[in-house]
């Protein structure tokens, strides 16, 4: 069973991101402001849910949650800066773009780098802990996946529709044939890493 809040009576935003582990595409963020009385049978962890059950908890958060915002950075500023802090930034930009001030957030992880002036907690395996951290991860989640299906339409050699970015072998055999596309993360090791023996 998931906390429905951190402290009582405080204005919480649980946070969470999506696509850190992916080589190509943008990484996403959500931000969710849940009544501290909600309740929902299914949500979890977005990674414990099936698509279309991340599909049907996406509208109904939206529908319940006092405040939300997903937002995104590319992968060219991933490049520029690195996947750790364009995750974080994700995060800041979700969290500005709230139309209620939190007074707390609740961030999924071991660290943070805060950008606003509210106070923040990590939570490790915080998306399993607090239903808002769930939340955010369905919401970043399921934006970042609908963002990949989109391009996939352009890039279909690359499966975007199966594996959203994420290195597989089917992926990683596409860029070996085709090459890299304006969405894949250069600063990501993009290629299979060769044996360092061969058998000569």
């Amino acid at each position: 069973m998931l906390c429905q809040y951190h402290t009582q009576g405080m204005i919480e935003a649980g946070l969470d991101e999506a696509g850190r582990g992916c080589l190509a595409g943008p990484v996403y963020a959500a931000a969710v402001i849940l009544p501290q009385d909600y309740t929902n049978p299914i949500l979890n962890d977005s990674k414990q849910l099936s698509e279309k059950q991340r599909d049907r908890l996406r509208a109904e958060i939206e529908h319940d949650a006092l405040a939300y915002a997903v937002a995104a950075v590319s992968n060219q500023e991933i490049d520029h800066t690195n996947i750790l802090r364009a995750s974080f930034h994700a995060m800041n930009l979700a969290v500005n773009q709230l139309n209620i001030k939190p007074q707390m957030l609740l961030i999924d992880g071991n660290r943070f780098i805060n950008e606003t002036d509210i106070p923040h907690l990590c939570i490790i395996k915080g998306d399993a802990k607090y239903l808002s951290i769930a939340a955010a991860s369905i919401l970043a989640k399921t934006y970042r996946d609908e963002f990949m299906m989109q391009q996939h339409q352009q890039y279909p050699q690359y499966q975007w529709n199966n594996n959203k970015g994420y290195p597989t072998a089917k992926h990683y055999d596409a860029i070996e044939k085709h090459g890299i596309t304006p969405l894949h993360r250069r600063s990501f090791a993009l290629y299979r890493q060769k044996e360092l023996f061969g058998d000569s």
